[in-house]
Formats: structure tokens, sequence, C-alpha cells
């Protein structure tokens, strides 16, 4: 029997969370080995695994970016293939690519507390392709097993697998193509064709104007508006700091100043929603123009930032929109035809091509099982520790963003936080932590893991996930600024945090 290959940390995913955490690994905690597995054939996550027309980021780069490398192009929102761009030059700069075993999914983790390490089980695919479904399965795979002291998930929190489609009444009547932009066809030809994109969100308000300029007419079908705000996709000031200041110094105070112009804003809708809902709404108007039914579709029946808050650059939809080459129906589906559909009001969309933008199937820690010493964990049954570990979980971390700021504000603290624990296991002889409730923690009230967000996506996966409590460190915050001092200068070993030996942990799981 072959002995599985041990590392110190695995780290899960090598998008940009996963290869942030390689870079801090590297930085701040470069005695430990790490090993990044990838299911996919090439590194990205999102960013190689979305391939519809313009994809690109719905936050700006100089906060998507990471605090170590600086974005140096132009445009501040940028398409897929240039994010790409920026992902494998970071992997090359420091020297990651060759850390990263693709082509290897992540199914199942087991942590032994007598041994102090995981073990984990994977599925290596020996030839690339075949992860898009549809395809004739995943081709010859083998089983091939890791051990390691610590457990990185940076997996991402949607299914690559599925994408969320509702039932529709009527879809195999359809004689078009009905295409969702998780698995879009390299071969779709929408050219003088008429499109219907079913969505509200940030991927249907990205195809809209992306798919005007080839289809004959585009039609986003939504059955309810959501806020949307239109920013230039350059930085004037980035632009501008990067020709008199160097390169890192310009970095820096950009993403400052976009942080806190992200934390102000939500801040503000919190504390006076209708103000900025009637600000939001002025802005659609002056886009629109006076005559515009921005009542019917732009204005959602909930608070700004109860749901993600759109971005439209350089105000790419609302000209598509101006231009006739684009046009939003706010109605209910009633059936899908062999032509198109008909909306419960009557009126039939006709259309040769259907695009289903209706959103992403949540996941717990990547699809992956979970077994503590024998005893599988069901994370609804959990408390969330800083909205990042798990309570009696150890040695296990995952990185989760922000719904409502950019991701790579909290995956650079998380990587940070994990870099800085592994110090503290090494400076003090310990092999475990986990977290553990204090005897006062056992009354606390129990809140969803992410609370005061209404999208249908994060509802969906709500049930599955752990628990925050109304006290620190049980909280998940969503709050850049709170995050910095509950993850980023709070001390590791907080009373909460307990350290062992693995027989002393062994003992623990036993008692």
């Amino acid at each position: 029997m072959t002995t599985p290959e041990h590392f110190d940390v695995v780290v899960v995913g090598a998008g940009i969370s996963g290869i942030g955490a390689a870079h801090h690994l590297g930085a701040m905690s470069p005695d430990r080995s790490y090993v990044i597995l990838e299911g996919r054939d090439d590194l990205g996550g999102t960013w190689d695994l979305f391939r519809y027309p313009g994809v690109r980021s719905d936050s700006d780069m100089h906060t998507l970016g990471y605090s170590f490398k600086p974005w140096r192009a132009e445009r501040s929102i940028a398409d897929g293939p240039s994010i790409l761009e920026y992902l494998n030059e970071t992997v090359d700069e420091y020297q990651i690519r060759g850390q990263i075993r693709f082509r290897t999914l992540v199914e199942r983790a087991e942590w032994s507390s007598e041994d102090a390490r995981w073990t984990v089980t994977t599925r290596r695919r020996l030839n690339p392709g075949n992860e898009v479904p549809g395809d004739d399965g995943p081709g010859p795979t083998e089983a091939v097993t890791y051990t390691c002291s610590f457990l990185f998930m940076c997996s991402g929190y949607y299914s690559y697998k599925i994408g969320h489609t509702p039932e529709f009444p009527g879809r195999d009547r359809f004689e078009g193509d009905v295409v969702h932009p998780q698995f879009w066809p390299e071969d779709l030809d929408y050219s003088g064709k008429r499109v219907v994109i079913i969505g509200s969100g940030a991927t249907a308000v990205t195809l809209v104007p992306s798919m005007a300029g080839t289809a004959e007419q585009v039609t986003m079908l939504q059955r309810s508006p959501t806020y949307v705000i239109s920013r230039p996709a350059k930085d004037a000031l980035a632009n501008n700091l990067r020709k008199w200041l160097p390169e890192r110094m310009a970095y820096d105070i950009t993403r400052w100043k976009n942080t806190r112009l992200q934390e102000l804003l939500y801040r503000r809708t919190r504390t006076n929603p209708g103000q900025v809902k009637a600000t939001l709404l002025k802005l659609v108007r002056k886009e629109l123009g006076p005559d515009y039914d921005v009542d019917t579709h732009f204005t959602p029946s909930y608070d700004p930032w109860d749901q993600r808050l759109c971005l439209i650059p350089d105000s790419d939809m609302f000209r598509a929109i101006r231009s006739g080459a684009a046009e939003v129906v706010t109605d209910h589906i009633d059936t899908f035809t062999e032509f198109g559909i008909l909306l419960k009001s009557g009126r039939h969309l006709d259309a040769d091509v259907i695009v289903t933008a209706t959103g992403l199937e949540l996941v717990t820690l990547g699809e992956v099982d979970f077994v503590v010493d024998g005893e599988p964990v069901d994370f609804a049954d959990t408390w969330t520790y800083k909205g990042l570990a798990y309570s009696d979980v150890p040695n296990l971390v995952s990185s989760f963003g922000y719904v409502n700021a950019s991701w790579t504000l909290r995956a650079d603290l998380t990587c940070a936080y994990v870099c800085r624990l592994l110090n503290h296991l090494r400076n003090t002889g310990a092999e475990v932590a986990t977290p553990r409730l204090r005897a006062s923690d056992a009354d606390m009230p129990a809140r969803p893991w992410i609370d005061g967000f209404s999208a249908g996506y994060i509802q969906r996966m709500l049930p599955f996930l752990p628990k925050q409590g109304d006290r620190e460190p049980w909280l998940n915050t969503q709050r850049y600024s709170e995050d910095k001092a509950l993850i980023a200068t709070a001390p590791i070993d907080d009373g909460v945090m307990t350290f062992s030996a693995a027989c002393v942990s062994a003992g623990a799981a036993a008692s």
C-alpha cells in the first residue's frame, strides 16, 4: 500500500482564495510545506469556469485584486481574460504553479485526533477535459490520498457541477437553444437572433449589453427588479496616481479609497435606506429619461443591499436600452413555447436563444464529505468562528469573502489569519487548534450565517450553513472594518480557540 504524500497544509482550490493562500504561506509561514489541490484543468476558479459573453468583475480590481500585488491595468472593472492573466502572473511571480495538482478533485476529508492529521481522499482525472456536464463522463480516474496537519478550504461557495435553473413549464417544447451561463457553449452563434435572458442579477446585466451588439434583439426578462448603479470602468484617481507615485503606494491609496467607499455606501444603506434608494433611482432615471418606466423595471421591493447591488460599467446596459437593442420586461413566465416564452400577462416573447441567468447552487465547503474521529460533520450543527472556522472541527479554516464588497478583501484577512495560527502552533509546540464554545456561550441565540441578505441563492443555502451567535468570536460580520479587528489584530489565543497535542486532542474527543 502506497503511503499518502504528506504536507503541513493542504489548500483546496486554485482560484483567487487558493492562490492568495499560497502566497501568504510562502511569505508568512515559509517553514510549512503545502500543496494546492484543484479539480479543474487550470487555475482561476470562477474566472476559468465562466466563459459567457462579457464576463467581468462586478467589483473594482483594486479591491478584488490582492493586497500584495497591484492591479496595473487601466480598466478597474476588468473582463474575465484580464483577471485570469493577473492570476497567472501572480502564480508565476511568486513561484506557486509547481505546488498545484490539477485535475485532482477532493471528495472526502477525515480527521484523526490520535494522529492530529487530515486524510484527504481525491479523485484524479488522468486526462484533461471532461469536466463540463454533458461530456461523456470524467474519463479514466484514479484515487489519490494525501495527509496534512492543516486543511485550508478555498473552494468557493457554489457548485461547479450545476447551476440553479428553476423548472420552467414547457421547456422541452422550445425549439431553440437553452443555455445556462455557467456552461456556455463555445460554438453558440447568436448573431442576428432573438435572445431572451431570464434573470436580473450580475450575470444578466453583463450579458445584455455584451450580446446586444451582435443579436437582433436582446430581452432581459425578470420577475422583479434589482438595484443597479453605473460607474466608470476606469478609476481616474488610480490611473493618475500611478503617474506620480511608486506603484505600490498608488495601489494602496486606491485600495483604501475604494474599500472605504464600499463600506460607506453599505453603512448608509443600513442607516438611511430610503435616501440611498431615492438616489439610486434618480441616477437610473437620468440614464433612461423621464418617459422610461423606472418604477416597474428598476425599483425593487426591498432596500438597497438587502440583495447585491449590480454594477453597470460605463452605463453599457443603459446605452443598449436607449438604443433599442435591448429591452427589460418585468413579468412572470407562464410557459415556454416552441418559439419563445408566453408570459402571465399574455405577452409572447419571441426567441431563438434563451439564457437562464437564474443563479448559482451554493454548496458547503466544496461538496466535500467531512468526518471527525469517525463522525460525519453536519456544518449546520456548528457555530461559525469569525466566519472562517467551525466549532469542534480541528485544524480547518475556509475562505469565504463578502457578499456586500469585494471577495478578496476578506480572503486576504483569512489567509493571514491561517498563517498567524500556524505560527502560533509552531511557537507553542501545539499541534491542534479547535474552536470550542465556552460555558458562557451555552445559551447563545442562533442567527443565520449571513444575516439580513435576502438574495435567493443565499436563502436556499442557509439551512446547510453554520450558525452565528450574538457575541465575538461567533460572528460572521460581513463588514471589513470589523473583520480587521476580529480576524487581523485579535490575539490568536483568545480563550475560545483551544490548543492541544495529538494525544490530548484524542483524549478530549473520546471523553
